[in-house]
């Protein structure tokens, strides 16, 4: 591979990195394949490994979403089970599950786990604040999130970023809405 490798060749497929020597004898990593990244939910400041499932959208070019070709500020589709197990266990109430859906007795466990007083009284806390958006709640129904890619993957090795949420998240839902619709 020549130095300036000229089109971006992260695509998404089990993880292949290889070490390139740059100016000075350091060294970058090249992803040339990933599939799993870091990616941290911003309003309850909870950072978890998941796994990438698709890439959905790329403001620069339709050809990297085509090709699934991961580069920084392209819009992803993740795996929510981590976030949706540590939502669980931090405020134990249910997230993404449809009205009257049966819990597997380990969950049911989780959410309904005999604690003392004090203990019971911080979860009693924690349960003011657990509101989420409805789009949110949507996303943890269907068990993906959308999430923005954050580093450079071509030059770090890594592909982590952060869940979609607010304004930002209505805009990319419309701009993946409109691309469906062509």
């Amino acid at each position: 591979m020549s130095w300036d490798a000229p089109l971006p060749t992260q695509r998404l497929a089990p993880r292949r990195i290889h070490t390139v020597r740059v100016r000075g004898g350091n060294k970058k990593y090249r992803a040339l394949r990933l599939d799993v990244g870091n990616f941290s939910w911003g309003s309850e400041c909870c950072t978890r490994k998941t796994r990438i499932i698709d890439v959905v959208y790329n403001a620069s070019n339709n050809e990297l979403v085509r090709t699934k070709t991961l580069v920084k500020n392209c819009i992803v589709l993740i795996d929510s089970t981590p976030y949706r197990q540590w939502y669980e266990s931090h405020y134990a109430l249910p997230l993404g599950r449809k009205k009257g859906a049966k819990l597997t007795p380990e969950e049911e466990e989780i959410l309904n786990k005999k604690r003392s007083k004090k203990i019971q009284k911080k979860y009693d806390e924690r349960k003011k604040n657990a509101k989420i958006s409805s789009l949110l709640e949507e996303q943890f129904q269907q068990g993906k999130l959308l999430a923005c890619i954050a580093s450079r993957p071509g030059q770090c090795g890594r592909a982590d970023g952060y869940v979609l949420e607010g304004k930002e998240l209505e805009f990319y839902l419309r701009k993946i809405k409109a691309r469906k619709g062509k």
